[in-house]
């Protein structure tokens, strides 16, 4: 039995309003991890991730630094396992972010951090996996199976849960799963016609700042991964610093504009874009945003953001004959050192 383009990916979007809805009512087993996080009095916190991960660690990081006021930082594995660096992390959290938990550089970190003092968490959607047992305290996203190559529900379901441990519940939360769906349903009709604008773009940018920086991250690789599209990602400060002399008229530009300090300061390098003479599509809350997003607080709102860029990747994919459930050269655990 074969199944049409996309099938599954469409099929794991559209879970994901559930998954974040289960996943919010679980406030208690995070508050304990939370709790002894605090107890441990870190001088600062440590991510450890690959890929998307990667993209959900440095949303985590903003967590830390804003919320939390302490220091914090991603690891480079290879220092770990190809260079066998042994620093002092006596007094350090490290949280390792993978939904396998199969890749054995992020073991061989999180098991060596606490040989070296560290505090050790592991964030999953495979809590027995190696990464689950070589952490002190593992946490369970309960995404379910995900069998689309491109990382959707787990994705999102990261997010929650670095929310959860880091941040704690709130109102917002509690409807995370109706404002998820809100989400996907207003921009149904959207989505076709911004990627008919894509469909035929040579290069991509996407851009953002603060917290939604982890979203023009994520959607970067999605369409790298599944349209094979040629696309960067950059802050917007960045984007100002030099990048932007190469962006013009046959660059399309995806624009993440949260509420808060960081959707603010998306307004001088937006003014430069549209100057150039780039294409700017702009993912947010209001009218004028192509995408739109729920006026949610900014610390929160990534775990929304990526759900109608994930339906993006998919439509451009599609529309370019591609299949994103199973991009060439790649698989769905990727095991690196």
């Amino acid at each position: 039995m074969t199944t049409e383009a996309g099938t599954w990916m469409a099929a794991e979007i559209a879970e994901q309003p559930r998954v974040l809805a289960d996943l919010a009512r679980r406030t208690g087993e995070f508050r304990e991890v939370a709790e002894r996080l605090e107890r441990s009095r870190p001088r600062f916190v440590l991510f450890a991730a690959r890929g998307s991960s990667d993209n959900a660690a440095l949303y985590g990081k903003y967590l830390v630094e804003v919320l939390l006021g302490l220091p914090a930082g991603l690891v480079s594995p290879s220092t770990t396992t190809l260079y066998r660096a042994e620093p002092d992390l006596t007094d350090v959290a490290l949280i390792a972010v993978s939904q396998s938990g199969g890749s054995p550089d992020l073991v061989e970190v999180t098991e060596q951090a606490a040989k070296r003092g560290a505090f050790t968490v592991a964030v999953t959607n495979t809590p027995d996996s190696p990464l689950g047992a070589a952490a002190q305290r593992t946490l369970d996203i309960g995404a379910g199976v995900e069998r689309a190559v491109a990382a959707t529900k787990t994705y999102t379901a990261t997010l929650l849960a670095l929310h959860l441990l880091l941040a704690g519940g709130g109102a917002a939360v509690d409807r995370i799963g109706e404002l998820a769906q809100s989400c996907l349903d207003e921009n149904a009709d959207r989505i076709g016609a911004v990627a008919q604008r894509l469909r035929f773009a040579d290069q991509v940018v996407t851009t953002a700042r603060g917290y939604s920086l982890a979203t023009a991250q994520e959607a970067a690789l999605k369409l790298a991964e599944t349209s094979y599209l040629v696309t960067r990602a950059y802050s917007g400060a960045d984007l100002l610093h030099g990048p932007i002399a190469a962006v013009g008229q046959e660059t399309a530009v995806l624009a993440v504009t949260g509420t808060g300090p960081g959707g603010a300061a998306m307004a001088e390098p937006l003014a430069r874009l549209t100057q150039q003479g780039a294409e700017v599509l702009r993912v947010g809350p209001g009218d004028d945003a192509q995408l739109r997003i729920p006026d949610l607080p900014e610390e929160l709102s990534p775990v929304v953001e990526a759900l109608p860029l994930q339906r993006l990747a998919w439509a451009l994919a599609t529309a370019r004959g591609y299949d994103p459930d199973s991009p060439a050269g790649l698989r769905k655990v990727t095991e690196t050192r």
